[in-house]
């Protein structure tokens, strides 16, 4: 089994930056493309950034191209998001996952076997 435990989120005026943080334990973290994933209130989760098993390949929507990044340290079980620039558009709970073990890196939600709980980004203008 796979855990996974997001932090970093707050609240932030907009224009900001803030950093989450996902730490994942049960299981050999490079063996796991992983993404974020955000859910605002009303609205489906949405695909955010995506990250490939080494780090080397990753993919944005387009609504955070530019703004977030995305990045993992395999040594230390824990993938990042960066996110600048926030707009109140960008509030949400901000969910880390990990993808089934037999993709490289994957978009969409069917895509993911692990969830974590979230964090709360709230942005205020």
């Amino acid at each position: 089994q796979v855990q996974l435990v997001e932090s970093g989120g707050g609240l932030v005026q907009a224009g900001g930056s803030l950093r989450l943080s996902c730490v994942v334990s049960g299981r050999t973290f490079s063996s796991y493309a992983m993404g974020w994933f955000r859910q605002a209130p009303g609205k489906e989760r949405e695909f955010v950034a995506a990250v490939s098993k080494s780090g080397g390949s990753t993919y944005y929507a387009d609504s955070v191209k530019g703004r977030f990044t995305i990045s993992r340290d395999n040594a230390k079980a824990t993938m990042y998001l960066q996110m600048n620039s926030l707009k109140t558009e960008d509030t949400a709970v901000y969910l880390c996952a990990a993808a089934l073990r037999r993709l490289d890196i994957a978009t969409s939600r069917s895509g993911y076997a692990y969830w974590g709980q979230g964090t709360q980004v709230t942005v205020s203008s």
